[in-house]
């Protein structure tokens, strides 16, 4: 993959990377970051784009990834790595904190392998063991200090440091209250020097108390002094602190010496959780960004939709401003694309666009596009974007550009996608242009994709005569001269040139002293197409109230079908309840009628008989409407007997009907 560092310069990618930093939580891997570049391998380029869409998947996700917060023990390996080292208790606390960290995402991603592929294998390059953090924690507490039972000698030694400790309280305590009681003390009694209890004697009393004088007051009234008794047991004190830190030092280099093997594995957990990092901070950016993942085509093709430029999308953001998005295509039937119009209406930022988003898919960072979008990996990405005057090496605009062309002309090829903007400005138009009309050819000869924007008239017209070339223009409303930042496909754009000259307060009498100068065939061109594209945008516009209309339309029907279902419904209900009254009444009446008839003639048989025979009538009507769906398997032979039956008898009196009619 060659893509230089002119094209990220160019493309602001630098800015990219600045703005991924901020998501870093680690110091190595903001570093890492800032020094991403385009990923040549394929392969390694897959995977990357891969654990970052992971990654940002598992922000939704109820298995949220651990953290992976470290401190950079890069230092602490290297003296770790030099023979007979030891490192202080917090270094070793650090580094058993990172392999602890560590071992925790090894196990998350081992049991959540399914849901996190591609960060499981990245895992499975670092062994998981537990000896480093247990060896540690075995020496060192958590506060920092070497356990007691670090060793059996540090053990003695701080054991005889309390026994010391608690005789230096002892005698200070005794030869306090003796001084107390002589009265040869100050009202504050005692007080510290040096880290060191001493009595506040009177000056005057100094040489009744036997010690060592360690200062005076201010004033001279008051002098300290360290009891002879306390100052013998400060001594052995000293010793045995002396001892303890050898002991500990001694503790800390076999500590060191069982670690040293693990260098190497240390080196490679730092390397993981930076990448971790680094992959955690493209994730939150995408997240940010609403960016995601296009489709990677084998094919050569790109189709960004609704494409943001992230840098232009946060600044806006910032302010509050909306951001339009473009939707562009480059295939083999659309292979280059000629942006044409005025300026400042939006042509180089949809040329950063495509160049930038690109540049980030090919360095593992995800796009804010639709989930639709589609791209394809080029070996080359070549622009010619900016002011290229170049006054280190003496040479003009035109002369950079030219030299420009000439390195794109040597490295431009099938895999190719250049990116270049004001194409052929510089020297004299006709003479310019007509060279760039050349390049363009040779760039279309030599199958590269790429957009160019220019103001050139016969560049417009090569366009349309290329057959895969295609004219394109930013939108621009005809009326107040403001730019819409749209791109139109399809369509070469006028500059509106004398329009835009007069909207600026230019006189309208310099105007057509300046139109006189120019070619009338030139004008002539120019006010065409401004005219297409006016009536274009006036035809946009009404095919888009249509479809608002459309909508509108279709969503009135949507709604009167609803009432219309609704209604139906209630009828359906009040046709259900009116029945189930009908059938009530005529119930009632009915058994109304057999009471009645009861009371006159006392005659119970004839009651239940005439009672049986509407039981049995009402019986034989509800199994017309319902009839019983049979449900054993003589039943359902039955069933189908009585069925067959049925459809002969049907056929046959057809039959009789038909002889009937034709007789």
């Amino acid at each position: 993959m060659n893509i230089s560092q002119k094209t990220l310069q160019d493309l602001e990618f630098t800015t990219i990377l600045q703005q991924i930093a901020e998501h870093c939580i680690s110091g190595l891997g903001k570093q890492n970051v800032l020094e991403i570049t385009p990923i040549a391998s394929k392969k390694v380029l897959f995977r990357e784009l891969h654990l970052v869409d992971e990654y940002l998947a598992s922000f939704e996700s109820e298995n949220r990834i651990p953290n992976h917060g470290f401190d950079n023990i890069l230092e602490s390996i290297k003296r770790l790595a030099i023979e007979n080292s030891f490192l202080e208790t917090d270094a070793f606390l650090k580094i058993a904190s990172t392999s602890l960290t560590v071992n925790e995402l090894l196990k998350f991603f081992k049991k959540f392998k399914e849901q996190f592929p591609e960060l499981f294998g990245r895992s499975q390059q670092i062994e998981l063991i537990t000896f480093i953090d247990d060896e540690i924690k075995k020496i060192i507490e958590i506060s920092g200090e070497v356990k007691n039972n670090a060793s059996p000698t540090l053990k003695q030694i701080r054991k005889d440091i309390n026994y010391v400790r608690s005789k230096i309280g002892q005698s200070f305590t005794n030869a306090l209250s003796k001084a107390i009681a002589n009265g040869y003390l100050d009202d504050i009694k005692e007080t510290i020097v040096d880290n060191q209890r001493v009595l506040a004697v009177l000056a005057m009393h100094r040489r009744k108390i036997s010690g060592s004088l360690l200062g005076s007051s201010k004033s001279g009234n008051i002098v300290y002094i360290a009891p002879q008794a306390t100052l013998s047991y400060s001594r052995e004190l000293q010793n045995l602190l002396y001892e303890e830190k050898q002991e500990v030092i001694r503790i800390l280099r076999n500590l060191a010496d069982v670690l040293r093997p693990l260098v190497s594995l240390l080196k490679d957990y730092v390397t993981f959780l930076t990448h971790i990092d680094v992959i955690s901070a493209k994730a939150k950016y995408a997240q940010e960004l609403n960016a995601i993942l296009p489709k990677i085509n084998s094919e050569k093709k790109i189709f960004f939709k609704n494409a943001y430029h992230p840098i232009l999308w946060k600044k806006n953001n910032t302010q509050k401003i909306n951001t339009i998005a473009q939707t562009i295509t480059l295939d083999k039937k659309q292979q280059i694309i000629v942006i044409s119009g005025p300026n400042a209406g939006g042509k180089s930022i949809t040329l950063k666009t495509i160049g930038l988003l690109q540049l980030m898919v090919q360095s593992g960072i995800l796009i804010p596009v639709d989930e639709r979008s589609e791209t394809y990996i080029f070996d080359t990405i070549l622009t010619d974007i900016g002011d290229n005057q170049s006054i280190e090496n003496q040479l003009s605009t035109y002369s950079y550009r030219l030299k420009n062309m000439r390195y794109f002309l040597r490295k431009c090829n099938e895999n190719t996608l250049f990116l270049i903007d004001e194409f052929g400005t510089g020297s004299d138009p006709e003479l310019g242009g007509a060279l760039a009309e050349i390049f363009l050819e040779e760039f279309y000869h030599k199958e590269g994709f790429g957009i160019i924007t220019t103001h050139y008239a016969n560049l417009k017209v090569l366009a349309n005569e290329l057959e895969n070339v295609t004219n394109a223009n930013m939108q621009f409303d005809e009326h107040s001269l403001e730019p819409l930042y749209k791109l139109f496909i399809g369509q070469a754009g006028s500059s509106f040139t004398f329009e835009v000259a007069q909207k600026n307060g230019i006189p309208f009498s310099l105007i057509n002293r300046a139109k006189k100068r120019v070619e009338n065939e030139k004008i002539r061109l120019d006010k065409t197409i401004a005219k297409l594209q006016k009536e274009r945008n006036r035809l946009q516009k009404n095919s888009d109230n249509l479809e608002k209309q459309k909508t509108k339309g279709q969503e009135h029907l949507e709604s009167l079908q609803e009432k219309e279902y609704r209604i139906q419904e209630k009828l359906a209900g009040f046709q259900e309840l009116y029945d189930s009254n009908q059938r009530m009444l005529s119930l009632g009446r009915k058994t109304n009628e057999l009471l009645n008839k009861y009371f006159q003639t006392n005659n119970k048989k004839e009651l239940n008989t005439n009672f049986n025979k509407w039981v049995t009538s009402e019986k034989t009507k509800h199994f017309k409407k319902n009839p019983v769906k049979p449900k054993t398997k003589s039943q359902k032979q039955k069933a189908k007997i009585v069925q067959k039956q049925l459809q002969q008898t049907i056929q046959k009196v057809e039959e009789e009907v038909l002889k009937k009619v034709v007789n």
